[in-house]
């Protein structure tokens, strides 16, 4: 039954996560500590499962035409970028989450994601250059390497406030980027505290495989992409929310 429990709980995120690019690790890591799993299970285990469910989401937004990850393409571009200066991003993340207070990392995941939804909210842009990608990439899988979570609202989030951006390419792009990053934290996490447990790591990962098959789904039929920018903003600002009263209550 537990693992019944499991499957659903990681389709239903990563189905969010895959329509919306965000949810999954910052929902889904709080809960299952809340359960009483041991750190040293659920990051590995969220890392490792989101990463499959990466991989089927990529696959599907490209299908389904929300993306187009070919070579030389806009969407591809950004999501390199992403991945290539994210990369250095988890050494240093998963090294200081051995030592940091839980408090401090969802404090600062929290105001970081809450200050990019209203930002997208007031409807300024900025320029889109490498340099703010670099940034935005070394934050967010500092955040995926530290905690497990905090990596999709601020890639997705934090495409949106570029000028001429396509919201559906930014989330897709999101997914795509997050696959090598959510592998190599896997490894290094592997490598410094040992392997998880399968009874909780193989269940998360089945479900987000199904939940990374059907999201993109959801996202393709989406019509009204400026409303559908403002419900990406307002789940951002609601999940630093919810973050930063976790720390305080």
């Amino acid at each position: 039954m537990e693992s019944i429990y499991l499957v659903f709980s990681a389709l239903i995120m990563e189905f969010i996560d895959s329509s919306l690019g965000m949810m999954y690790g910052t929902i889904l890591s709080p809960m299952l500590l809340a359960l009483n799993y041991p750190l040293s299970d659920v990051i590995p285990s969220i890392l490792l499962s989101q990463g499959i469910g990466g991989v089927v989401a990529s696959l599907r937004h490209q299908k389904l035409k929300n993306a187009d990850f070919r070579s030389g393409k806009t969407d591809r571009k950004i999501a390199a970028l992403f991945i290539w200066f994210g990369i250095f991003a988890c050494l240093f993340g998963v090294h200081f989450s051995v030592s940091l207070p839980k408090k401090f990392l969802n404090a600062y995941i929290g105001l970081l994601i809450i200050s990019i939804g209203l930002f997208i909210l007031s409807g300024k842009t900025v320029m889109l250059t490498n340099r703010r990608i670099y940034l935005l990439g070394f934050v967010s899988a500092f955040n995926k390497a530290l905690s497990g979570g905090g990596f999709g609202p601020l890639v997705a989030g934090g495409q949106l406030i570029f000028r001429n951006r396509s919201e559906k390419g930014a989330i897709a792009a999101t997914d795509f980027a997050e696959v090598p990053i959510c592998f190599l934290s896997f490894f290094l996490w592997v490598i410094l505290k040992g392997a998880p447990s399968v009874g909780l790591c193989f269940p998360l990962c089945i479900g987000a495989a199904i939940g990374g098959y059907f999201g993109p789904g959801f996202l393709s039929k989406v019509k009204d992409m400026k409303k559908f920018k403002m419900l990406l903003a307002t789940v951002a600002i609601t999940e630093g929310v919810s973050l930063l009263y976790k720390v305080l209550f």
